[in-house]
């Protein structure tokens, strides 16, 4: 039979189907840890997925050897999903099982930094120790964020905020945007392409309403995919990774921004705290109407998948939300 043009589409997914045997159950706890190592996602009983690739083939190979020689039974093949679940569904799911991890990892480091307010000399020692591993943790969460989860500039601005604060040298390259030339002259941020991830959520939707609105209203944005995206002449990135505009500390990227358009305004101020918590999620600012927001930006983005669709209706809430504060302190 001749190929059709959709069956050659290539595949999207390795699966990894497996049977182990219930005795020794060490077994099924080693192969589980493999398996979460990898960022494998379970579609069904005994399915993992991975993004199809050769890195993924070869994980998945190796593991395939180990059930085996534990004694039980394995196959990997590619995979296209016809239905029952799309494709979009299943990076969902990859999403959300790193902003977890990204979570766990934020709220480890927050701890870590309370407890230098109690830092003494001699216990310096330990939590640089306790910082290194923290990083090498978002190292490894990192490396199998296959599609850019949520999460990532929030550990990184608070694991560069935490260097900061023990002193250490050479704060992580995600953080950079106050050392770059543009960061003082508002000129310079002028007539350039914007560029952050897809699929914006909240941070990265109030940025690009507070670039359009009070720092360029000519900018244009450029949504790309989370990781490997190198910039083109004249582009500016926000909120992404080595972002020139991204979290710096415990301040998400709106606050970044906001020092560039009107850092007095209190209206703006009071945004920024409601993106803040619903960002971080953190509760610093404990705002009445966070709730609120967050509930209307995750019903926004959950019925629109188009980028510059979420930002010009997220852009109109905030407009209005930024005339409600700024009529209510007049």
């Amino acid at each position: 039979m001749p190929q059709t043009e959709t069956d050659a589409r290539p595949a999207r997914w390795l699966l990894l189907i497996h049977q182990i045997p219930a005795k020794p159950a060490y077994q099924r706890v080693k192969v589980w840890r493999r398996l979460q190592g990898l960022g494998a996602v379970a579609i069904k009983n005994a399915v993992h997925a991975l993004p199809a690739n050769e890195q993924s083939q070869e994980d998945f190979e190796w593991l395939l050897k180990e059930i085996r020689d534990g004694g039980g039974e394995a196959l990997i093949c590619e995979a296209r999903l016809v239905d029952g679940l799309s494709d979009e569904q299943v990076e969902a799911m990859f999403n959300a099982a790193r902003e977890a991890d990204y979570d766990a990892l934020a709220k480890e480091i927050r701890t870590l930094a309370e407890a230098l307010g109690a830092d003494t000399a001699a216990a310096r020692g330990e939590l640089r120790s306790r910082l290194s591993r923290l990083k090498a943790g978002v190292a490894q969460t990192a490396s199998i964020d296959f599609f850019g989860a949520n999460g990532r500039e929030t550990v990184d601005g608070l694991l560069a905020g935490l260097e900061a604060t023990l002193g250490e040298e050479g704060a992580m390259a995600g953080t950079t945007a106050n050392s770059l030339p543009v960061s003082g002259d508002r000129d310079a941020l002028t007539g350039r392409v914007w560029v952050t991830r897809q699929r914006v959520y909240i941070d990265r939707i109030a940025s690009a309403w507070l670039i359009r609105r009070f720092i360029d209203s000519a900018a244009t944005f450029k949504f790309v995919a989370g990781k490997g995206y190198v910039p083109q002449p004249g582009e500016l990135r926000f909120d992404m990774f080595e972002a020139e505009f991204t979290h710096e500390g415990d301040r998400c990227t709106f606050e970044v921004l906001l020092s560039k358009a009107d850092p007095n305004d209190p209206a703006l101020i009071a945004i920024a705290e409601i993106v803040h918590d619903i960002d971080l999620k953190d509760a610093k600012f404990a705002r009445e109407e966070t709730s609120g927001i967050a509930h209307l930006m995750t019903g926004l983005c959950a019925t629109s998948k188009d980028d510059m669709q979420r930002v010009d209706r997220g852009s109109a809430v905030l407009d209005d939300l930024y005339e409600y504060f700024r009529k209510r302190r007049n």
